[in-house]
């Protein structure tokens, strides 16, 4: 086994640069990829549409598609999906950007409400377990 801690080039760096936005397990056949949770800043930090959920998620969702492709994995080899919200009455907007992430076999998923995340316009954070194959 291999473990790799990664900030691919080309996606944007994690909140604030300390931490690592992937752990990658080399397994025999394959990987596991662990995403950290992912929120909605651009790339100089800024929050992305401050209490718009589904705007939120939808930048979100392009993030994590980014992390993933840096490690040959798409949405289609996501395992497990964790999503903190603020409010549960986002749950609508959250879910449809999600339909159209996952059209077909969603991904296992937890979603809890929060009393609060890191910095303040956020409205959801969420976080990955992707399985990738080799060959």
């Amino acid at each position: 086994m291999k473990l790799t801690l990664d900030n691919p080039p080309g996606v944007a760096a994690p909140y604030a640069d300390r931490l690592a936005n992937v752990a990658r397990l080399d397994l025999p056949g394959g990987a596991l990829l662990t995403l950290a949770g992912q929120v909605a800043v651009d790339d100089t930090g800024t929050v992305v549409a401050p209490g718009n959920a589904g705007a939120q998620a939808e930048r979100i969702f392009e993030i994590i598609g980014g992390l993933l492709a840096a490690h040959g994995a798409g949405f289609r080899d996501v395992l497990h999906v964790r999503t903190f919200m603020m409010d549960l009455a986002d749950l609508p907007a959250y879910a449809a950007v999600r339909r159209r992430v996952f059209p077909a076999d969603p991904p296992a998923s937890t979603t809890v409400q929060v009393s609060g995340l890191f910095l303040p316009g956020l409205a959801l954070e969420v976080e990955v377990t992707a399985a990738v194959r080799s060959g």
